[in-house]
């Protein structure tokens, strides 16, 4: 009986050209008709935009493109690869370790192993130099579709329950996919490289952390191992320079440093301020509040704890119940600290009738929030429960919504500048899965909120189902001095929680409609600003922001009286000073207070006091300059003023 021929097959190339084939083409051999350097330097190809491997056959036409090195996408092809390498070193090196799961991140990759023994600094030298023998065998990367049952069976008996656990729970009607490279094999969906020998050598492996099983914390304790790889060695050597910046810049280590705060386990995830950063958290708080006076906004206050029905009614409880503090009061009633905002400002919003002549109406507030994060997640001041969010919430019309969205994405953008982070992005995020209101509303917040950022002539990229639950939202996401992305400000649409929340005002007609409720944040959260100001500033402040501006110090005791003299002048003029009389050598104090930060330095011994100057000192800076006091006075004062 005779087979039918195959079918012929047109691949489009992303120039517009045609390949044809009479049958079946992988992109390798599309890769070679085009050119052996393109077939070199091959390492993937998107067929009709989705990843694939070279080696899968594509039977139907086409839109094709290969991926080289050159590609953003070979990132995260190569992260993805070194992972499955770094998993088969662990199995060669430690056979009785189990493999669990192993993706690409930002800037690496990492792999879950179960693992009885703990993995120390010295096995990750010693997994490294086995990935690079690997690398060196150039090992074939094959694909295969395995029979669910039969996958399942393969893994037990190799005693990776693990995987087995893995595939079980993959949707019937899904291919049941395997890598096999060398003697190693493992569950992927992939597409990887061709050959380990493709990862290259620039890679190298990190940290060991703890990371439960999926996650959950009822589930054992596996170890992670973290790594990064990137397209050459040049791009390493920059990314692990960048690291040892990061880890020199640890706003931990400096809050220590600078008697900023701490953190204790007796109050997970909330932040005990010290005198120094507690100046620095009201500085910011100052700064903004003169800022939003100037634009219109009003400031109030609302209740850390409300019953839990107002929560209910908002939907933060279907969406948060699971992250909220609660309390039962001596009446039974369930209460909850508040994780968001919002609905306190609705409340303000609702005391008295609202005409449209009113709107808008900018209402910020300074408040303190709480969400329940897991221990492993927090970090610092970067992630904890107990924070502080400098909401607003504009109160306007449907017409009102592109001017007052233009306004604030201005206001965000000068901020930002004057802490000097003048490369932002925004990103437009769209409906979630899980969200209240109807696709009509949501069709219409999302065409108003693109208007509105259209209008700004900003560009933006989009994050698809990133958006509140309440509403689509722009993201701000700034870039620090040594290059890493931090997402902080925020701007959402909302044409539900006010309805929700009977909020109304009185139309031009007379009848009573919900206003439109722009949510925005400038900072985001005041604690996790502050982490990313110490670690961009490398705690080296600008004058008007530092907690402590100036410290008096002396060369001998003789000038002890003038010193004190020159302290009450400089704090007179409204300056953050200090004094340091010690009997301690001039040098000792200067590395002292360089150590923990402090910008200026006002040296005085007995020819200061006989002719009434001041040795000016700047951190970081081996000059002096000597001045009178009045004008040392004048000129510190100028440049401690806030920006605008």
């Amino acid at each position: 009986m005779n087979q039918a021929a195959p079918n012929p097959v047109t691949i489009t190339l992303p120039d517009g050209s045609q390949k044809h084939y009479d049958g079946p083409v992988t992109g390798t051999q599309i890769a070679t008709d085009i050119g052996p350097g393109l077939a070199k330097a091959a390492l993937a190809m998107r067929v009709n935009g989705a990843q694939w491997d070279l080696q899968r056959a594509i039977d139907q036409d086409a839109a094709i493109e290969i991926i080289t090195r050159k590609d953003d996408d070979a990132l995260e092809l190569l992260r993805h690869d070194a992972a499955h390498v770094m998993a088969e070193a662990v199995q060669e090196l430690y056979p009785d370790t189990q493999v669990t799961i192993g993706p690409a991140i930002e800037n690496g990759f990492y792999y879950d192993f179960a693992r009885e023994e703990k993995f120390t600094p010295e096995d990750l030298e010693v997994i490294e130099a086995r990935m690079k023998e690997i690398v060196g065998r150039d090992e074939e990367i094959v694909r295969e579709v395995w029979n669910r049952e039969d996958a399942i069976k393969l893994f037990k008996n190799m005693g990776e329950d693990y995987k087995a656990e893995i595939i079980a729970g993959i949707p019937e009607g899904e291919d049941i996919s395997l890598y096999r490279q060398g003697e190693f094999i493992d569950l992927c969906a992939g597409p990887h490289l061709p050959s380990t020998g493709k990862l290259g050598s620039a890679f190298k492996l990190t940290k060991v952390a703890g990371a439960y099983w999926r996650g959950d914390s009822n589930n054992e304790m596996l170890q992670r191992i973290y790594g990064t790889a990137w397209r050459d060695d040049k791009e390493l050597k920059a990314y692990l320079h960048r690291l040892e910046e990061a880890e020199k810049r640890d706003h931990r280590r400096l809050g220590a440093e600078m008697d900023l705060f701490h953190l204790q386990e007796e109050a997970q995830g909330s932040v005990f301020w010290h005198p120094k950063g507690w100046t620095l958290f009201q500085t910011l708080i100052d700064y903004m509040r003169h800022r939003q006076t100037r634009a219109g906004y009003v400031e109030i206050n609302t209740p850390d704890i409300m019953d839990k029905g107002l929560w209910e009614r908002s939907g933060h409880w279907d969406k948060f119940g699971e992250n909220m503090f609660t309390t039962e009061a001596k009446e039974d009633r369930v209460y909850a600290l508040k994780p968001m905002n919002c609905p306190g400002g609705v409340q303000v919003y609702r005391q008295g009738i609202k005409s449209y002549r009113d709107l808008p109406m900018r209402i910020a507030e300074f408040g303190k929030v709480h969400r329940f994060e897991p221990s492993g997640a927090l970090h610092g001041l970067m992630r904890v429960r107990a924070f502080t969010q400098d909401d607003a919430h504009i109160f306007c019309t449907e017409e009102q919504i592109t001017d007052e969205c233009r306004i604030v994405c201005r206001l965000i953008l000068d901020i930002y500048s004057e802490f000097g982070f003048d490369d932002v992005r925004i990103k437009f995020s769209d409906r979630p899965e899980k969200r209240i209101g109807s696709d009509a509303i949501w069709d219409k917040s999302e065409e108003a909120l693109k208007a509105a950022v259209d209008a700004t002539g900003l560009e933006y990229s989009t994050n698809p189902g990133e958006g509140a639950f309440y509403g689509p939202k722009l993201e701000f996401v700034l870039r620090d001095a040594i290059g890493r992305d931090w997402q902080c400000g925020t701007l959402q649409v909302d044409l539900n929680l006010p309805e929700r929340l009977d909020a109304f005002y009185v139309g031009a007609d007379g009848e009573k409609r919900p206003p439109v409720m722009l949510h925005r944040a400038l900072f985001g959260s005041l604690e996790r600003f502050i982490g990313i100001l110490i670690e961009h500033y490398a705690g080296r402040f600008p004058l008007w922001l530092a907690p402590l501006q100036a410290m008096v110090t002396t060369i001998t005791s003789d000038a002890d009286d003038y010193a004190r003299e020159v302290l009450s002048a400089v704090q007179a003029a409204g300056l953050r000073a200090e004094i340091d009389l010690r009997n301690e050598k001039i040098n000792y104090k200067v590395r002292e207070h360089s150590v923990s930060k402090v910008p200026v330095m006002l040296v005085v011994g007995k020819k200061e006091a006989e002719e009434g100057t001041v040795s000016i000192r700047r951190l970081g800076s081996k000059d002096q300059t000597v001045t009178s006091l009045d004008e040392a006075v004048t000129a510190l004062v100028e440049e401690a003023q806030p920006p605008a």
